[in-house]
């Protein structure tokens, strides 16, 4: 557990049994819910012994590890694990459908809005949004970990993905890697010798052929080679921007056959290589001390120490050491949620507004989000509920407990635990270690 002295100054971490004696005798309060810290009403961290903790990240394009940890002669001593799940994937998707809704305007019989030219260009070191999402996201969480906890070494695993040799599935050398997947023939020529001049998804043959994309653009697919299959007019019509998953879902073998010749997507070691270095800048200029690890010395010290392949393992052995005497039991899962959306209205599905939403977010004290504690003394409801609260204008809110959702419980009943911060909170047991 996190520990804070009576002026907010981050002490060594406790264990859980010693948070309990510390608040059950009254010398600590609890300063925040989740990630549990307390705060001692006395006592200063000049009064304290503080050895300090080191951090542990291991950064991923969906999921990023995060452990807390002591570092002493090379020994390490896992005290708190996190595994933070971005939300890259749904910023690149409503970026992709606003760019959709505003380019449908200029062709619709409508206000005409002209395309804007001027003042676009990017700043050195831009990125995306949604890859600017990972690389806040994580600095976000190191920085509330240092400011629970006195870090004084981060360790970041800087990984570098060879896309050319994933994408051929074999080691490359010298002039092989100028050779693309269309060296020495066309799209057309090398997709009809691939897959046979017959369609992909029924086998016909002696018949007029288009190019499909196996995973739909609409979905997040490529234009790469490896995304493309030669299919006759009737399937590709009939398939549309539909997931090859849907469309062959009555023909397992089929599709198996498909997906076998499918290469793996790249995205996601793309991610990771654009953010590494905007994701090292950025904890070099918020840490005096951080040190870099390869991919293959994490590896290699979580087989020596017969760990398991996780994020937040992972990031437990980033860099140089010669043992790991703990893991920590639990994990918290933290799931990038947002803030709700700046949209007032709902629409059906043919575009005509079904719903308004209130302008204010705030209903009686409470948002849509916190964390709150509902005592109901009589009723139907009777009981005690604690979860995540979805605030009404009635001032009648629905809680998301652990049991199921409580709706129409009185907003008077209610108690704030923790304001909502974007994130949503669970923790599940950590893979248990490999047996030697």
């Amino acid at each position: 557990m996190f520990v804070l002295d009576k002026h907010g100054t981050p002490l060594q971490p406790a264990s859980p049994a010693r948070a309990r004696k510390l608040l059950k005798g009254g010398r600590a309060v609890v300063a925040r819910h989740t990630p549990f810290v307390i705060r001692l009403k006395d006592r200063a961290a000049a009064e304290s012994q503080v050895d300090g903790v080191e951090l542990g990240i291991d950064p991923g394009s969906k999921h990023t590890g995060i452990a807390v940890f002591t570092a002493k002669d090379g020994e390490r001593r896992g005290m708190y694990a996190v595994e933070l799940t971005h939300r890259g994937g749904a910023i690149r998707d409503k970026l992709t459908a606003r760019a959709a809704y505003r380019r449908g305007r200029r062709s619709r019989n409508l206000r005409h809005r002209a395309p804007r030219f001027s003042n676009r260009t990017r700043p050195r070191g831009w990125l995306a949004p949604s890859l600017r999402h990972r690389v806040d996201t994580t600095m976000s969480w190191t920085a509330r970990l240092a400011r629970w906890a006195p870090v004084r070494a981060v360790h970041v695993e800087l990984v570098a993905f060879d896309t050319h040799a994933m994408s051929n599935g074999r080691p490359l050398e010298g002039i092989e890697y100028q050779h693309g997947t269309l060296h020495g023939t066309e799209v057309r020529e090398c997709l009809l010798a691939k897959w046979g001049r017959t369609c992909a998804y029924c086998g016909a043959t002696g018949v007029p052929l288009n190019i499909d994309h196996i995973h739909p653009r609409s979905h997040g697919g490529s234009d790469r080679v490896s995304n493309l299959c030669t299919a006759c007019v009737p399937c590709n019509e009939k398939k549309s921007d539909h997931p090859v998953g849907d469309f062959l879902k009555k023909s397992p073998q089929q599709l198996a056959r498909i997906l076998a010749q499918a290469k793996t997507p790249l995205h996601d070691a793309a991610a990771v290589n654009v953010t590494r270095w905007a994701l090292w800048r950025a904890l070099d200029a918020a840490f005096p001390t951080v040190r870099t690890g390869s991919g293959g010395r994490t590896k290699w010290n979580r087989a020596r120490n017969g760990l398991p392949k996780t994020h937040t393992l992972d990031a437990l052995c980033v860099g140089h050491l010669n043992t790991v005497t703990r893991a920590p039991a639990r994990v918290l899962t933290v799931t990038a949620t947002g803030r709700g959306t700046y949209a007032r209205t709902r629409t059906d599905k043919y575009g005509f507004p079904r719903l308004r939403l209130p302008r204010q977010k705030t209903s009686f004290g409470y948002q849509t989000g916190d964390l709150a504690r509902a005592v109901v003394p009589t009723g139907k409801k009777a009981g005690t509920h604690t979860g995540r609260i979805a605030v009404r204008a009635t001032g009648r809110f629905n809680v998301k407990t652990a049991y199921g959702l409580i709706q129409g419980i009185g907003h008077k009943h209610f108690r704030l635990i923790q304001r909502a911060d974007g994130y949503a909170y669970a923790t599940r047991p950590e893979e248990p270690a490999i047996a030697a």
